[in-house]
């Protein structure tokens, strides 16, 4: 039953990823082009619909995704068997309490999977960013403490493009639309960086990454903001 259960996830994972590639025309980056090792990274992403993290995984070598857990909301992934399965046999995803009201905690889950020497993928905005007008919310402060908690760990920033239009909100059926996965140059905590200033950094970071077009609009927003 075990190598059966072993077997199915196997092959929702190739289906899965062929499916997402045909859809959205992202294939997986040469492991030269990332010139790191899969090992004890954050790969940190915008949030615009559930698929993004399936997105980051297939941008990843193939050989990589063993060690590459995206950090999921165990009150949506755990609502039904075919839900749990995916999330759990396919993806190995750490499920996380999000109303749990106990940051500390999610944060030593995190860092415990780290120094087991996973890979996470995480989203610093904290929700989905579901408003076309808005580029990229505020980074949530979880990134900072996890960045704070593990010192010698590398965030490497990832933008998705167009994923919020192949899956938009209230639909059930994806849209067959090109997207893009740019991958930047890993970020980490200075020595004495306080929480504002690595926030602001990392999202800086993050943002650098979108379209021409996204980064001046939201330097307008901000700007109009202040």
């Amino acid at each position: 039953m075990e190598f059966l259960k072993k077997h199915l996830a196997w092959l929702t994972d190739q289906g899965l990823c062929l499916f997402v590639s045909f859809l959205t025309g992202v294939r997986p980056k040469a492991a030269g082009s990332l010139a790191f090792n899969p090992e004890k990274k954050v790969y940190y992403a915008n949030h615009g619909s559930h698929g993004d993290f399936v997105l980051v995984w297939i941008s990843l070598p193939r050989r990589w995704r063993m060690r590459v857990r995206p950090v999921a909301g165990a009150d949506y992934w755990l609502t039904n068997r075919l839900k749990r399965f995916i999330i759990r046999r396919v993806f190995n995803a750490l499920l996380i309490p999000r109303n749990g009201g106990n940051p500390q905690a999610v944060t030593e889950q995190m860092t415990e999977a780290l120094q087991n020497g996973d890979s996470l993928i995480i989203f610093p905005e904290g929700t989905r960013n579901t408003d076309d007008d808005v580029v990229l919310l505020p980074f949530k402060s979880g990134i900072y403490h996890l960045a704070a908690a593990n010192p010698d760990v590398c965030f490497v920033p990832m933008w998705i493009n167009n994923i919020n239009h192949v899956l938009p909100k209230g639909t059930f059926l994806p849209v067959p639309l090109l997207c893009d996965v740019n991958i930047g140059e890993a970020v980490r905590l200075h020595e004495g960086e306080g929480k504002e200033a690595f926030l602001k950094r990392s999202r800086n970071a993050l943002l650098s990454l979108a379209p021409p077009e996204k980064q001046q609009a939201c330097r307008q927003q901000e700007e109009g903001a202040v």
